[in-house]
């Protein structure tokens, strides 16, 4: 780098804060969001806050039946584990575009 020549330090803390507003939107957003899953063609839905907190688990009478227990819990964890699917593929959407200004690139000038 030649003397008088560099990077505008006001201008990278600028963006920088910028940055942090964007993922703290984007992080608030996600917390805020519900997403669903389900399994057994929808005989079992679960509802999830993307932060992992279930809000709501829905059974259809048809398959509640005590001589199978096994697979009513089957489908409640396949229900649940499409939720959480669902909950990752969210904020992956939602900081993924934020990350691609994060990493990789070095300071101007270096």
């Amino acid at each position: 780098m030649q003397p008088g020549e560099g990077f505008d330090i006001q201008q990278l803390m600028a963006q920088a804060q910028q940055m942090q507003q964007a993922v703290m939107a984007a992080q608030q957003e996600i917390a805020e969001s519900e997403v669903e899953g389900e399994a057994g063609g929808g005989l079992v839905r679960a509802k999830i806050k993307a932060t992992g907190e279930v809000v709501a688990l829905t059974i259809d009478p048809k398959v509640v039946d005590p001589e199978d227990v096994e697979t009513l819990q089957d489908l409640i964890i396949g229900a649940l584990n499409s939720a959480m699917e669902s909950a990752q593929q969210l904020a992956a959407e939602r900081l993924g575009p934020l990350a691609g200004g994060l990493g990789g690139g070095a300071l101007p000038g270096f």
